[in-house]
């Protein structure tokens, strides 16, 4: 009779682990050398070919041997991945997540607690209240009594659907106002909640006009919430928050800011002042896996009256069992809608102690840099329009004389030959090649090379 596979916890699991991380390790190398480069070559059709083959048979009736199975599948998805550690993978907000982090991942995958309750996750627990004081803090500042919460959440859409959960739960049935430039979970999450369609305002220049905010208040008549972004998807705009906080508090509106990508700048002592206001807010959503280079997921949204947070609890006897609560176990089930939750604070907890505030700022001053010398590479080539200067790590810009057609055409390209990762964005009634630059190893040469490549495939 064969042997049972080995498991990864308990004290023999780090034996079994051992070999295992290095084929890994070494299947992500062998699959990066032979992409050869940010993106594999020749498109879905050849990337799916390539899967399909090394999966044939995916479940056979006898299995190959772990050793095989993993070095055979990191190795396809590898050679097959948009790698965000390129410097020329520069599409979204999708960072190349730091070495410690992803380590610490391994541990959370090794022990795979499940933060529903206490006797599945008794030290991650309060590591995730620890972490959600810290960076509640970061918001709002300390000293506040009763101290500003938070909750975990899987990143940004999750965080702006729970604060208009919440702001229903405060105020009754509200009335969300947004602008054009929101993200689109804004108005998607008025929509599942049962909510009246959000109003969302013309952005024109990018951000939310004060005035027509004032002129949507006005015009409601019952609750409203009004939901401001810090650090827009297409061009990384912050719309203008002290200005919005003073109309929310005027008209007794809930505020809420959208800080999924700027948050990061919170870190930073220079361009802090960038996200004057948000603490001024209700809630704000916080994303680490952009600006705080975590593995996927890492979202938070952060609450000034912790208060709020009451609406969550829930009670199931097999997970808070009112006895067990006034024994003292703590009830971890209102910290989150959903059930089972992976610990991924562990991989947050530990960059910020390896860290520090020093270290998180230099990353986000680093990526900010990079932007302005990018953009100032485009604003001095003649064959290149910038839409303006970063606010962010967003650069927005196209070559002159092509139209928009040729604009997303130059980009497919690119992509189909494995060259560059570009985004793109519509502003000002035009289309526009998108680079979101979150990775601090960028050098001055990859900026040039990837001018350099949109211009080679631009036609002429």
């Amino acid at each position: 009779m064969s042997s049972l596979p080995p498991l990864a916890g308990g004290v023999h699991g780090p034996v079994a682990l051992r070999p295992l991380v290095d084929t890994v390790l070494d299947a992500l190398r062998d699959g990066a050398e032979a992409r050869g480069g940010p993106l594999p070559r020749g498109g879905p059709d050849a990337v799916a070919h390539r899967v399909r083959e090394v999966c044939e048979p995916l479940f056979p009736e006898r299995g190959i041997g772990d050793d095989a199975a993993v070095r055979a599948l990191v190795r396809v998805l590898a050679e097959g991945a948009a790698d965000p550690a390129e410097p020329l993978c520069a599409a979204h907000l999708h960072c190349p997540p730091l070495a410690v982090a992803t380590a610490a991942d391994l541990a959370v995958s090794a022990l795979n607690p499940s933060l529903d309750s206490w006797d599945q996750a008794p030290a991650a627990s309060e590591l995730e209240t620890l972490v959600v004081e810290a960076l509640a803090a970061e918001v709002y500042g300390t000293g506040r009594t009763p101290a500003p919460g938070g909750i975990v959440t899987t990143g940004g859409t999750e965080a702006n659907q729970l604060a208009l959960l919440l702001g229903r739960e405060t105020l009754g049935p509200v009335q969300v106002v947004c602008g054009g430039n929101s993200h689109h979970s804004v108005a998607r999450g008025a929509w599942m909640l049962g909510l009246p369609p959000a109003r969302v305002l013309p952005t024109p220049r990018g951000v939310l006009d004060p005035d027509a905010v004032t002129e949507a208040l006005d015009r409601i008549d019952g609750p409203a919430l009004v939901v401001a972004t810090g650090g827009t998807t297409d061009a990384g705009l912050i719309d203008p928050l002290p200005r919005i906080a003073d109309l929310c508090a005027a008209h007794g509106a809930r505020f809420h800011v959208d800080a999924a990508y700027g948050g990061g700048l919170l870190f930073s002592d220079i361009l802090r002042p960038r996200v004057d206001g948000i603490a001024r807010a209700d809630t704000v959503t916080l994303d680490l896996h952009k600006l705080g280079w975590q593995p996927v997921a890492a979202g938070l949204l952060t609450v000034r009256a912790p208060g709020d947070l009451d609406t969550l609890a829930h009670q199931a006897d097999y997970l808070n069992a009112d006895d067990d609560t006034e024994a003292g176990l703590p009830d971890l089930l209102g910290r989150s809608p959903r059930t089972t939750r992976r610990p991924d604070i562990l991989k947050i907890a530990v960059t910020l102690k390896a860290l520090g505030r020093t270290g998180l700022a230099t990353l986000v001053d680093q990526v900010c840099a990079h932007a302005r010398d990018f953009a100032d590479l485009v604003a001095a080539h003649p064959a290149f329009d910038l839409y303006a200067p970063p606010t962010i790590s967003t650069v927005l810009f196209r070559p002159r004389d092509a139209d928009d057609d040729h604009i997303a055409s130059v980009r497919r390209t690119l992509l189909d030959g494995g060259h560059a990762v570009l985004g793109r964005a519509r502003a000002d009634g035009r289309l526009w090649l998108k680079a979101t630059l979150l990775n601090p190893h960028i050098r001055p040469g990859d900026l040039t090379a990837l001018l350099n490549l949109v211009e080679g495939h631009t036609p002429r």
